[in-house]
């Protein structure tokens, strides 16, 4: 089928319809920044598993992450006039003209710097008037000057398609600069894109100079080549010098598909004392045409590729650029190349730019679909900012697909390498995007997870380690990644509705799930309570039963008990109902203080419970015990989202979620003391890690102090189940009230580096407040009964569905859906036989 796909992109590229030179459409915008609130922003271009290049608030490319590791605030120099650019010239019929670099002003904090090179492109022109327009995967930045005769509206995205991970993993920045003349006269207007060929120069390799300050080095003899086809035309970046096998050799190539008025340079003077940036700006200031210069000078010569075209008085045109590029060698954590999935795609960065820019028109056009019908829902802009934002952490570097198409990530990414390796269970546990919107990439993280990192005895190792094959060499185990493991490949399988894909893991999902029952281990002596030691997602071990590990322990036990009376395990399904029976109300007896679920604590060893009234008692550190936990209730959000009910009692879950908001949200975090992590500090708002509201232990788990917005979206989701959505949406917004462009980026939440994993829980809000809830397996489908349009997807198929008091409408935007019973969350009911709605088709119903 691949193959098909690119014979027929072959043919595609030749047909008249792709001769044409794309231009945008209207694009969405869901949130606007103004000039105050842009200093952080840095909206990522790239695909799943491809690197990014981001697109910066004032119009400047930054972070460019595109040679397989992180690169934040990385421009393929330190700080200076020879980052990659794009600048315009324009020219009135009366002669007067100007070269003004396309980005928005500096701010004040940017001016200092000991010898005079603040920040990049110091010493360039620059509009006075920016703001951003952005609905991920879109962002607009609108440039404008009094003393310029052209408004400019720079376009940046990458197609994002859910269901397609193709058309969502392709290594492409994709930018338009729509230019519109203000005046009354044409005016010749030409705009360029200038990059020095960084190959090998990812930011890891340095020299010192005379200052002491760091100088990337890595480019050895890189060349720029002109080259042209039918239908495209560009520079051409690659190196013969650069080692092959280094993680930053690869090709990258500039492009544009207009015809006429273009003009390059695939060099510029030697950069002796800043003579490279000068050379280029004399010839681009001069009449907007470049002047060819072929001779090498530097070991990463700049190239620049113009286009010029006249507008008219009060017109406007468009000048699109396409930067591709191809780094074969990814390592990550591994000792050796494991390589990228999408490198196998292309030859090179040219081949890439013919392949993917035929289908960008088509791809724009089901990217908006996917955006627009979101957009036009009734859910609050802010659930849908929140759910929509997070989705570029699936695109950063962050994430990334190994030749064999497996899904793998890190925990998140610092500001030059990954943080915390081997797509870390308990931390990728909290995530919903990538299931209910790439499903068969969902799938492949559960094969890693229980046919490579599982080892004989069922212990799953909770960070899989590079190559493959390497995987369950560990003896890691954590309590609840594991647990939730079982909980997501039931989610996988009743999604799908695959019934090959259970019988396929069914004798390791058992394997995995009978670990816990080991002599001294997690429920050593199969009473349905979890109290060995407990390994979690607070980086320490727990002792003793817990709500955070307890519930996570009922899910796995109602989706193993599912999985086992679809495959006739009567035996093993008996036992997890069992087991089930007994943990559940054990929990809301000895857990459940009458406000939350508590942490009851036991001897390391012995296991047995210690009385916390005794003054003399040595308490283990780094324990939870009486307090308030955030997510002591993610195993509870995980069972809604995946349609196992409660695994408590309804009434403590409801009061536990109101007491977490009492305890645990904080207004005002100005007079907060945290002896580690800050992600909310001064006037900001936030639900904490933890509260003790009759003390607090004096060596609790090291992040009790901090707030981290994948716990707080898991809380928030909650309440939204119970009812609270008043509560969950004050979380919410207080979340993206702490990234507003001028604090932090809109699209990246950090916790322990930048995109991280966890944040993508965001996208449960959607499926909560839709009450969304769909079986592959029995094609049944649940949605909320409060009128309104809301979105839906399962990871194979996405569209709307409008409820109108007793009538339903589905529409079916992309895949195909199969239904046999549709249901509302008020007990309504249709049974239905065998209704298919395909692509495009609209299906209603009275119910």
């Amino acid at each position: 089928m691949q193959i098909f796909k690119w014979t027929f992109l072959s043919f595609l590229i030749c047909s008249p319809a792709f001769s044409q030179e794309w231009s945008p459409q209207e694009w969405p915008a869901l949130k606007s920044y103004d000039q105050d609130h842009l200093y952080q922003v840095a909206l990522p271009l790239g695909g799943i598993g491809t690197g990014t290049v981001s697109l910066g608030g004032r119009g400047e490319l930054r972070d460019w992450e595109i040679m397989n590791i992180p690169g934040k605030k990385y421009s393929t120099v330190t700080t200076g006039n020879n980052a990659p650019f794009f600048a315009i010239y324009t020219k009135s019929q009366n002669g007067k003209s100007s070269a003004t670099l396309l980005a928005g002003p500096l701010y004040t904090q940017e001016y200092l710097h000991y010898e005079g090179r603040p920040v990049n492109h110091h010493g360039l022109p620059r509009f006075s008037n920016a703001s951003f327009d952005a609905a991920y995967p879109f962002g607009q930045v609108h440039l404008s000057d009094k003393a310029l005769p052209v408004k400019v509206t720079i376009k940046g995205f990458n197609p994002f398609v859910p269901t397609d991970e193709e058309a969502s993993g392709l290594p492409v920045a994709i930018l338009t600069y729509e230019v519109e003349n203000t005046g009354r006269e044409p005016l010749e207007v030409s705009v360029c894109g200038s990059i020095r060929n960084f190959i090998g120069k990812d930011g890891s390799q340095f020299r010192t100079d005379w200052k002491g300050d760091y100088i990337p080095t890595g480019a050895k003899e890189n060349k720029n080549k002109y080259k042209k086809t039918d239908n495209l035309q560009g520079i051409y970046f690659y190196s013969d010098s650069v080692n092959r096998d280094d993680p930053a050799w690869g090709t990258i190539a500039l492009s544009t598909q207009t015809k006429e008025g273009v003009s390059y340079r695939t060099s510029s003077k030697s950069d002796d004392w800043n003579n490279g940036i000068l050379n280029f700006w004399d010839d681009f200031s001069d009449d907007g045409m470049l002047t060819e210069r072929s001779k090498l000078e530097d070991e990463d010569p700049m190239a620049s590729l113009a286009v010029r075209k006249t507008i008219p008085a009060n017109g406007k045109e468009t000048f699109t650029f396409f930067i591709t590029w191809n780094f074969p060698n990814r390592k990550a954590w591994s000792p050796t190349i494991v390589g990228n999935y999408y490198s196998q795609l292309y030859t090179d960065a040219w081949e890439a730019a013919e392949k993917i820019i035929p289908q960008i028109p088509q791809l724009e056009k089901e990217t908006l679909a996917f955006v627009n019908a979101l957009l036009n829902t009734s859910y609050p802009d802010v659930v849908k900012e929140s759910a929509l934002f997070n989705l570029a952490t699936l695109r950063s570097q962050t994430v990334f697909r190994l030749p064999s198409g497996h899904l793998m990530g890190w925990e998140g990414v610092m500001d030059r390498f990954g943080s915390c390796p081997g797509t870390c269970t308990h931390v990728w546990n909290y995530e919903v995007a990538t299931p209910f919107l790439f499903g068969n990439l969902a799938k492949t993280m559960r094969d890693v997870e229980f046919n490579y990192a599982t080892k004989e005895n069922g212990l799953m190792n909770f960070r899989a380690s590079l190559p493959l094959s390497e995987a369950n060499k560990g003896n890691a185990a954590a309590a609840d990644g594991q647990m939730g493991c079982i909980m997501k490949i039931y989610r996988e399988w009743q999604l799908s509705g695959d019934h090959e894909f259970l019988a396929k893991n069914w004798e390791q999902i058992k394997k995995v799930l009978s670990y816990a029952w080991t002599e001294k281990g997690w429920d050593g002596n199969q009473d349905g309570v979890m109290e060995g030691r407990q390994h979690n997602t607070m980086d320490v071990d727990y002792f003793g039963p817990n709500p955070q590990m307890g519930f996570w322990y009922m899910g796995a036990l109602r989706a193993a008990e599912e999985m086992a009376l679809a495959m006739k395990d009567k035996s093993f399904a008996k036992k997890c109902h069992n087991l089930f029976e007994k943990g559940s109300p054990w929990m809301d007896e000895n857990l459940f203080n009458g406000e939350y679920y508590q942490h009851k604590i036991t001897h390391p060893e012995t296991f047995e419970f210690l009385n916390m009234n005794d003054p003399n008692l040595r308490i283990p550190a780094f324990q939870l015990g009486p307090g308030c936990l955030v997510d002591q209730l993610v195993g509870q959000y995980m069972a809604h989202i995946c349609g196992l009910g409660y695994l408590g009692k309804k009434e403590n879950i409801r009061t536990t979620l109101q007491s977490i908001m009492k305890y645990n949200y904080m207004e005002d975090f100005s007079t907060h003391f945290n002896n580690m992590r800050s992600y909310a500090m001064g006037n900001e708002s936030g639900l904490l890690m933890a509260s003790w509201p009759n003390g607090r232990l004096e060596v609790p788990f090291p992040y009790f102090a901090e707030v981290m917005t994948g716990f707080e979206y898991s809380a928030a989701v909650g309440m939204m189940y119970e009812g609270m959505e008043e509560e969950a949406l004050k979380c919410i917004q207080a979340i993206r009230e702490r990234h507003d462009g001028a604090k932090r980026n809109p699209f990246s939440e950090p916790e322990c580096g930048h995109h991280y994993a966890r944040s993508m829980a965001s996208w449960a809000s959607v499926i909560a407040l839709s009450g969304f809830n769909y079986s592959g397996i029995n094609k049944t489908m649940t949605i909320t009964a409060r009128p309104g349009t809301y979105f839906w997807s399962n990871g194979y198929a996405w569209g709307t569905c409008e409820v109108k008091n007793n009538a339903v409408k589905m529409d079916v935007k992309k895949g195909s859906l199969s239904l046999n019973k549709l249901s509302l969350s008020d007990g309504r009911e249709k049974k239905l036989k065998n209704v298919q709605i395909n692509e495009g088709e609209t299906f209603s119903i009275n119910i």
